[in-house]
């Protein structure tokens, strides 16, 4: 008898945001199959006698294939394993779970989905961006910045309204590029965005910016998204005070030398 597979979502990597039904999955797991982003807290959760195999895509090093982790679940499966695919944050939002599904079924496997927390909702959560307010934002929009071989990075919306909210997954660290996009769909110079680095971890980090200035904003670490939209003035977060605070300081230290200047220009007037 044939074993099942879950696609699961763990979210965005805090464990106390892994919902009951994907804890239960976890912990009756045979195999685990995870992404490289699924941290230890949640890996905990899974029983010693499972088999863990770590079949994460990494810019740099050794990578499993999307062919590979399908024929993995397959095997796996027909050994009547109970088979769990961990996945970041939802495994239908850029996480491949429709490649993998599609894979089961043709091999005749049961499958089940648990959704999770997908990092859009959990970096909303983190600075206080309501993604959706009424008179402001009426429209979400989910976008990558990260396309598979051979597709085209060019099928993003020709036309963006002033209220939608935007929301760029993987937007990588070429920002000019992503704000001309923007602009070519229409959207303004002044329209706020955020920079979400490290969603859920003790290292999470948000910078507020604009369109405009989106090019010399800082090159927070990945993974990151990108938040465009009127909305993001509600934005909140510790990180921010630190950014608002360097603001003050050097528009301060700006001011005191442009006050000098002009104290010394009249010095010398009044010398002559």
């Amino acid at each position: 008898m044939n074993g099942k597979v879950y696609l699961v979502g763990a979210g965005p990597g805090d464990p106390e945001l892994l919902t009951l039904k994907a804890l239960k999955v976890l912990k009756r797991a045979d195999v685990v199959l995870h992404d490289e982003l699924v941290g230890a807290e949640i890996l905990a959760q899974v029983p010693s006698t499972a088999r863990i195999h770590n079949v994460g895509k990494r810019c740099e090093g050794k990578s499993t294939s999307q062919r590979e982790i399908n024929s993995l679940l397959i095997q796996y499966a027909l050994l009547g394993l109970q088979v769990v695919r961990l996945k970041g944050g939802d495994p239908f939002i850029f996480g491949r779970g429709g490649e993998e599904i599609q894979a089961l079924r043709e091999a005749g496997i049961e499958v089940e989905v648990v959704p999770g927390i997908t990092a859009a909702l959990s970096a909303a959560a983190a600075i206080q961006i309501p993604l959706t307010y009424r008179e402001i934002s009426s429209s979400l929009v989910f976008l990558t910045g990260h396309h598979a071989v051979g597709a085209s990075s060019d099928n993003w919306p020709d036309a963006i309204a002033s209220d939608v909210t935007v929301v760029v997954y993987m937007p990588g660290r070429d920002y000019l590029a992503t704000a001309q996009k923007l602009r070519a769909a229409g959207l303004s110079a002044e329209t706020p965005c955020a920079i979400v680095s490290r969603v859920g971890s003790h290292d999470e980090r948000a910078h507020v910016t604009s369109i405009g200035e989106l090019p010399s904003a800082p090159r927070l670490s990945a993974p990151s998204l990108l938040v465009v939209g009127e909305v993001v003035r509600f934005a909140q977060h510790r990180s921010l005070r630190e950014q608002f605070s360097q603001f003050i300081a050097r528009n301060f230290e700006a001011s005191q030398s442009e006050l000098i200047k002009t104290t010394e220009s009249g010095s010398q007037e009044q010398a002559q």
